[in-house]
């Protein structure tokens, strides 16, 4: 895990990117989503980012490795206090459903390979490929 920088001064958008293990692009990038917020500039200063807007960055990431999308990563940041446990969980269970669903769409797809693969190696030497005899015939 990288460490969280607590210096005063707080985190540049490069430092705070690399302790999110993220580009500077993609910090603007969920800025301009609202995802995360763009903190005042001092005059003649940089921008400085602070050990929550750290935490929230991490938790996006997170979010997203569970296979969430941003616009249900908004969702849940808007739960994030805590107290919307419910809420929270519904958002949960339809991802998981959706997970579900493209496992059994890929263990079809698995199957059907695994099919048209076994009767190429088994095609005896006809002139047509049973895979691509297959994918014309749609």
């Amino acid at each position: 895990m990288t460490q969280i920088f607590t210096s005063e001064a707080g985190l540049s958008i490069g430092q705070l990117a690399a302790a999110g293990a993220v580009n500077v692009e993609t910090v603007r990038f969920y800025q301009r989503r609202g995802l995360l917020g763009t903190p005042d500039k001092s005059y003649g200063s940089i921008r400085r980012y602070g050990t929550k807007d750290l935490v929230r960055l991490r938790f996006i990431k997170s979010a997203q490795r569970l296979g969430f999308s941003l616009d249900q990563v908004a969702d849940l940041l808007r739960l994030q206090d805590g107290t919307h446990c419910d809420d929270a969980r519904h958002l949960a269970e339809a991802k998981l459903a959706d997970v579900r669903e493209k496992l059994a769409d890929l263990r079809r797809i698995e199957s059907a390979l695994g099919t048209l693969v076994a009767r190429c190696a088994n095609h005896g030497g006809s002139i047509t490929c049973p895979l691509i005899e297959s994918l014309q015939a749609g």
